[in-house]
């Protein structure tokens, strides 16, 4: 059943519930949806994981909420940032997605940032310990053709710009991306590629990459 569906500059996004599910639908597109997350506490927790001190964490699209529940369990968190470019979604966590992220909005270490994510690390100064990247549907599956940009050499390189010190990248991707793993492999001291089975298809996949110690990226 359909419960919301709005047009935004990007086009249409959809809410739809299935059973006692919901699911994002962007341009016709499926994104995401409220059946497990496991791949997005673990794009986050693999992160946090290894980050010698995590304060400052920084997670690109806010989904369904499971990224930030995940952040904010962490102790070592002092700050939750979460860019999200569609307001329509925000807005659903204050309506039909509330019963996921309720108590995570109301914590007074997030922020929801309503921006474009490549937007928001040109403007800002600030490194963070920690940047979670769940963006469209991975490198190689950008259902918003401006996203693709983020992957790419100079997104990569501005991202790992705002990595403080020893800082963690974390990517999730519906499917491996060879060609993104390398881009990654020249801008970081550490890749890991971490596969979550799915019922049906590829595994999903988040890529983890680390900056040196004691080195300004």
């Amino acid at each position: 059943m359909v419960l919301e569906r709005v047009q935004s500059v990007r086009g249409e996004l959809v809410l739809r519930r299935v059973g006692e599910h919901y699911e994002v639908i962007s341009n016709g597109t499926f994104l995401m949806d409220t059946r497990n997350g496991q791949s997005e506490r673990l794009l986050v927790n693999a992160a946090l994981g290894r980050s010698d001190s995590p304060a400052l964490v920084l997670i690109g699209g806010l989904g369904v909420g499971y990224s930030l529940v995940a952040a904010l369990r962490d102790d070592r968190v002092s700050r939750v940032e979460v860019v999200e470019i569609e307001p329509a979604i925000r807005d659903w966590h204050c309506t039909h997605l509330a019963g996921f992220t309720r108590q995570a909005f109301h914590d007074e270490r997030s922020e929801i940032i309503i921006d474009d994510l490549l937007g928001h690390l040109r403007e800002s100064d600030r490194r963070y310990d920690v940047i979670c990247l769940d963006i469209d549907n991975g490198p190689d599956w950008t259902v918003t053709p401006d996203n693709a940009a983020l992957y790419g050499e100079d997104g990569t390189a501005l991202v790992a710009s705002r990595l403080a010190a020893g800082g963690v990248l974390s990517v999730w991707s519906a499917a491996r991306s060879p060609s993104y793993e390398a881009v990654l492999r020249r801008r970081f001291e550490r890749v890991e590629v971490l596969e979550i089975e799915v019922p049906r298809g590829e595994p999903d996949v988040v890529v983890v990459a680390r900056c040196p110690r004691g080195v300004r990226r």
